[in-house]
């Protein structure tokens, strides 16, 4: 059996005293999509924040290509390969699209490669192209949600985690960058772990999903059989 790219295990943290996760467990295979499914205030952001090395672990460990990163920072955790693409997007709204972009490829293996990074992510994004000069702020959701993701594949990442994809988005554009994150994968052999409120767009996007209730997982298993699981209709896909 392969060593996942990414494990987590037994992971405890919060903010200040205040505990989020407990004894949270989780692993993402190369080459895959794993979601994270909850309600708003699980823990799902609370998860990526601690594996990018945002948040310092409690208790547990952080594993990534076979060596533990617990320790790490977040910036040292960027040069590996870990990127996040956090909630909210955060963007610099006064700086243009190519400004932007550069901001991603700040790590010394990214500055390295940004001509064929920019090619890659043009490829992906050919909007964002139209719009390099353009105030990132003057941007549609949709294309602050794509130049969001762009900023991180700018970073060369081995494992991409995007956050909240189609936070704000209207159905549409929801499945257009659901659609796009498929897209990055299949293209680019990127390993992807999505945290997403919209629980049926999660399942239909990812490969293997894990279900967090109040800091802890409450289930895991193949995207396409939870999606069929009695338990998530009703809870969370309005059934039932």
């Amino acid at each position: 059996m392969t060593e996942p790219l990414l494990r987590v295990e037994n992971l405890h943290t919060g903010y200040g005293r205040i505990p989020v996760l407990w004894d949270v467990s989780l692993s993402v295979e190369k080459g895959t999509i794993t979601a994270l499914i909850g309600s708003n205030g699980a823990g799902k952001t609370t998860t990526l924040r601690a594996i990018a090395g945002i948040l310092p672990a409690w208790k547990g460990r952080i594993v990534f290509e076979g060596r533990d990163v617990t320790k790490y920072p977040s910036y040292k955790r960027v040069e590996m390969g870990i990127v996040l693409v956090p909630e909210g997007r955060g963007l610099f709204p006064q700086m243009t699209v190519y400004e932007n972009l550069l901001m991603g490829a700040y790590n010394p293996r990214a500055r390295l490669k940004i001509p064929e990074s920019l090619e890659r992510v043009f490829n992906i994004f050919p909007r964002l192209k139209e719009r390099l000069n353009q105030k990132a702020g003057t941007l549609s959701g949709g294309e602050q949600q794509m130049l969001a993701i762009a900023r991180g594949l700018m970073a060369l990442p081995k494992l991409l985690m995007i956050d909240e994809a189609s936070l704000g988005l209207a159905p549409k554009l929801a499945l257009e960058i659901m659609d796009l994150v498929k897209r990055i994968r299949e293209e680019e052999g990127l390993t992807i772990l999505i945290v997403e409120q919209n629980v049926h767009y999660a399942l239909n996007t990812a490969d293997y999903a894990y279900v967090l209730e109040t800091g802890r997982i409450r289930m895991k298993g193949p995207a396409k059989e939870l999606a069929k699981n009695p338990e998530i209709i009703k809870a969370y896909l309005g059934v039932g």
